[in-house]
């Protein structure tokens, strides 16, 4: 009896703080509600929708990776990888491999991006999610957007980390850390933009990681050629910001199509 008495009083105790929760949301969202004239409540309903769709999608995403960490450490280690084996193949002479840091960086960077861009979409075609998230009523180009950005947090954020340590390794020039890292910080999301374009467009194709990558990779260069100009324009001690303002504009540019492109390949893919 007092086993069952403990275990209601808990129940009691759980669910009346559910109701509390639960009462004190509706009751934050009526006021709001209230506060609002007639038109902003369409409004404003469809801005909680809009982001209550984008965060279920990011936490789903970001969930199936915690699960299936191979998905985080394999283009980690890609990456690792290759820029060991350079000083090893080239010699550990520190002026020769300052001057081809930055570019061995960058291509590193660019390969174990594209490594992992196969698995955005590939397990929801293969189980059907797809499919539900193309008849879903929400706008299709945010609910890709956030599938972008959880690759991004699961292979870019990563990779931006580990850079510099590695960077210390190929004897990059003091200089040029600070461009390393906003190169990076403003070049791996194009990577992932453009990269979801190619990964949509090959979705519905069976072994088409060769496809992918004759897609993708020509439009990773201008990206390529900035980025790593910028770090060399830093070691020499001259102000990079234009370089920086041409990848910015490309991140943004590609933050506006990307979306809308992949939602549109996504359709003809799969039909």
């Amino acid at each position: 009896m007092t086993l069952k008495a403990q275990s209601a009083q808990k129940t009691e105790t759980s669910a009346a703080n559910i109701d509390s929760s639960v009462v004190r949301d509706i009751v934050i969202d009526s006021t709001a509600v209230e506060n609002s004239s007639v038109d902003n409540k369409a409004q404003l309903s469809q801005q909680f929708s809009y982001r209550h769709a984008f965060m279920l999608v990011l936490k789903r995403d970001l969930t199936i990776a915690m699960r299936h960490k191979d998905d985080i450490i394999n283009p980690l280690l890609f990456f690792v990888i290759v820029i060991t084996l350079f000083p090893l193949g080239i010699g550990p002479e520190a002026e020769t491999l300052s001057r081809i840091a930055p570019g061995i960086i960058w291509v590193a960077a660019l390969l174990a991006t594209l490594l992992s861009l196969d698995r955005l979409f590939k397990s929801d075609h293969l189980d059907g999610s797809l499919e539900q998230m193309l008849l879903s009523p929400h706008p299709i180009f945010l609910l890709v957007l956030a599938k972008i950005f959880a690759h991004w947090l699961i292979t870019g954020l990563p990779l931006i980390l580990i850079a510099p340590l590695l960077a210390v390794l190929l004897h990059l020039d003091e200089n040029s850390y600070t461009a390393l890292f906003l190169t990076l910080l403003l070049g791996t999301p194009v990577l992932s933009l453009l990269g979801a374009v190619g990964v949509a467009l090959t979705v519905g194709i069976k072994k088409g990681g060769v496809l992918l990558s004759l897609l993708v990779l020509p439009l990773y260069i201008p990206v390529l050629i900035f980025a790593t100009s910028a770090i060399d324009t830093a070691a020499l001690g001259l102000p990079y910001s234009g370089q920086l303002a041409i990848i910015a504009a490309l991140f943004f540019g590609s933050l506006t199509l990307a979306p809308f492109a992949v939602g549109a390949a996504l359709k003809v893919s799969t039909n």
